[in-house]
Parts: C-alpha cells; sequence; structure tokens
C-alpha cells in the first residue's frame, strides 16, 4: 500500500512577512492628538499694581463648588442665568456703581467707544466635575460671543463672523474678554 506523503508549507518567511506588515501598518496609521480647550493666553505683561478698592466693582466672581454648584457674586445661580448675568455685569447700561465700569474712547476710525472694563473671574473647587467647569465656561464664551454679534450688528449691520478683520478687532477692545482662571481651591457652597 502506497502512503500518501503530506506536503508541507515552507513557514521559514511567514515571520519576515508578518514583520513587513507590522512595520507597513506602523507607518502608514496615523494617530489623532488630543486637542484641548482653544484658549489663547495673553502675553505676559508687567504693570504696576493697581488700586484694588477701584477696581473689585470690576471683577465679576464665578465659583463653582465639589457639588458643582454655582456662585455668582456670592449668591447661589443656576447655570441657565449665567449668560444673562455676565452680559449685564459687561454692558452695564444703567451705569450701575455695582457693575462693571467703562472707559470712553473712540477706536480706531469706526468710533467704537464705551469700552469695557469688566473681567470675569472662574474658580473651581478641586472635586469640581470637568463637565460642570466646560458648562460653567461654554456660558461665559457665549455671553461675550452675542455682545460682540449684537455690536457688530448695529455698527457693521452684519454678524461678527462676517466682519473684516479691522472691524473684528475694533469689536474686541469694545469687550475684550478678560477671563482670569483662579487656581481650584477647596469650596464649600451650602
Amino acid at each position: 500500500m502506497e502512503r500518501r506523503q503530506t506536503t508541507e508549507v515552507n513557514a521559514g518567511s511567514m515571520a519576515d512577512i508578518a514583520f513587513l506588515l507590522l512595520i507597513f501598518f506602523l507607518v502608514s496609521t496615523t494617530m489623532d492628538a488630543d486637542k484641548g480647550i482653544g484658549t489663547l493666553l495673553p502675553p505676559y505683561e508687567k504693570e504696576p499694581d493697581p488700586d484694588k478698592s477701584k477696581n473689585e466693582r470690576n471683577v465679576f466672581e464665578v465659583l463653582v463648588n465639589a457639588n458643582n454648584q454655582l456662585m455668582v457674586e456670592k449668591r447661589l445661580m443656576d447655570i441657565s442665568n449665567l449668560t444673562v448675568a455676565t452680559k449685564e455685569f459687561i454692558l452695564n447700561p444703567l451705569n450701575d456703581p455695582n457693575l462693571s465700569s467703562k472707559e470712553t474712547k473712540t477706536i480706531d476710525f469706526f468710533g467704537l467707544t464705551d469700552v469695557s472694563k469688566g473681567i470675569i473671574s472662574l474658580q473651581t473647587a478641586n472635586d469640581t466635575e470637568y463637565h460642570a467647569y466646560l458648562l460653567v465656561q461654554n456660558e461665559i464664551i457665549r455671553a461675550f460671543n452675542e455682545m460682540r454679534n449684537d455690536l457688530a450688528n448695529s455698527k457693521f449691520g452684519k454678524e461678527y463672523s462676517k466682519l473684516k478683520k479691522a472691524e473684528k478687532d475694533a469689536i474686541r477692545k469694545v469687550y475684550p474678554k478678560l477671563i482670569s482662571e483662579a487656581e481650584p481651591v477647596k469650596l464649600n457652597i451650602n
């Protein structure tokens, strides 16, 4: 009886092929990097110490505690009211002495005046959830975007995003996005 001979597969080059495929996929694959929050910090400038009593009215304190509760100007506030409160503080339409002050000056050749001196101070607790922090920051940014868009519509007749660079720069000088983010602390709001 004739025995059937089994054919063997030469596996000697399989390791080489697997290695070449591995190198090919490593070289041809792209990895996405996390982008984070797109906040551009202003350049450092040495300034004289400001008179605190004069500038306290220009600071809008926003605190978020470990329970993700929002406290604005030492009072509890719902996050849905933060945009309106921020706009009221920055705009100060009735010249309330408890809200931010304005500096009257002409900006560029557009004739824009009443530059806001308001600063938003955002501070969180060590245990604040990141999601709560982002919600608060989004509401503050929304307030600035709405104010800039309203001013662009009234002065130039078009939305802020459609303005030329010089016009956008003038609007940003009227409503500078001054947000101070303090180091997280241990806060308790009951």
